[in-house]
């Protein structure tokens, strides 16, 4: 049996049945401030006790700062995140540790931009677009240059709402990242990557191969529902991304006898049973306890 990923919060995991399967997807929904990046966190974490090799994260947050990675992973981890390059590297610089390896990517920091496609015209989608197909080697170089020196989880976050999910350029772009780089065989992510340097580099290529079904992937979308049993009312949209998702996990404000907490709950998760009761959890000065 395929050994499952750790989440890091062993409650967690034991409603998982053991964790998460290696090879899917898994997204976590919730309101801004709820706890999704914490958990993000710690799963990216736990990958150096478990694979040896902490995880990274693709930050897709377009209008103001990122989602205050680094002072969580510094105060939480005593981890200091390594930015990655927005300008390119040459091919060489892929094949050391030292010059390939980073923690985080942000590139679309203080952009401006709206996440839907609605929002511009016909003129400003067309430069966004040319816009993101520039960025797009450097999406492909960040994920490629970890996962060819032993990283095997990944986070998306800054994940926005929006009322279509067809609509929403990061859904776009995240559904690329997903096909296009973390399920495909990793010479062919190579080739997309190197194009004409592909057969120089050939032999480096073989002897840094990986498996992408050894890949697991979080995606954090912030949701409007703040309730998680507004969360746990909500209608998955034919098409959309949690149609695709192996797991889905709630993450919501909960209200009883007049007072306030926080819950999770395992909306979805393909490949094992799991426990689907409604677990409280508190943010505490190592992040997410789950009781």
């Amino acid at each position: 049996m395929t050994e499952r990923l750790e989440t890091g919060l062993p409650a967690l995991d034991e409603m998982l049945g053991g964790g998460l399967l290696p090879g899917t997807l898994t997204v976590v929904l919730g309101a801004t401030g709820i706890g999704k990046t914490q958990l993000g966190l710690q799963f990216l974490n736990h990958g150096l006790q478990q694979e040896g090799q902490r995880g990274i994260i693709y930050d897709m947050t377009s209008r103001g700062d990122s989602q205050s990675h680094a002072d969580y992973a510094r105060r939480l981890f005593d981890w200091t995140l390594r930015e990655g390059s927005k300008h390119g590297q040459s091919a060489a610089d892929l094949w050391s540790a030292e010059t390939a390896r980073s923690d985080t990517l942000h590139l679309f920091e203080r952009t401006g931009r709206r996440v839907t496609l609605s929002d511009m015209d016909f003129d400003q989608q067309k430069e966004w677009k040319a816009e993101l197909n520039r960025k797009l080697l450097d999406t492909i170089r960040f994920f490629y240059g970890n996962f060819i020196h032993g990283v095997r989880r990944c986070v998306i976050d800054g994940i926005e709402p929006a009322e279509r999910a067809s609509d929403s350029f990061q859904y776009d772009l995240f559904e690329y990242i997903h096909n296009q780089i973390l399920r495909k065989e990793s010479d062919w992510v190579a080739r997309d990557l190197l194009r004409q340097e592909f057969s120089r580099h050939a032999p480096q290529v073989a002897a840094h191969s990986y498996d992408a079904r050894q890949i697991g992937c979080l995606m954090l979308c912030t949701t409007k529902e703040v309730l998680l049993d507004d969360l746990i009312a909500r209608p998955i949209e034919s098409g959309d991304v949690l149609a695709n998702a192996n797991t889905i996990i709630l993450m919501g404000k909960t209200r009883e006898s007049g007072r306030m907490g926080r819950a999770l709950h395992i909306a979805k998760h393909r490949g094992s049973a799991c426990d689907e009761r409604i677990a409280p959890f508190e943010i505490g000065p190592r992040g997410l306890v789950v009781s």
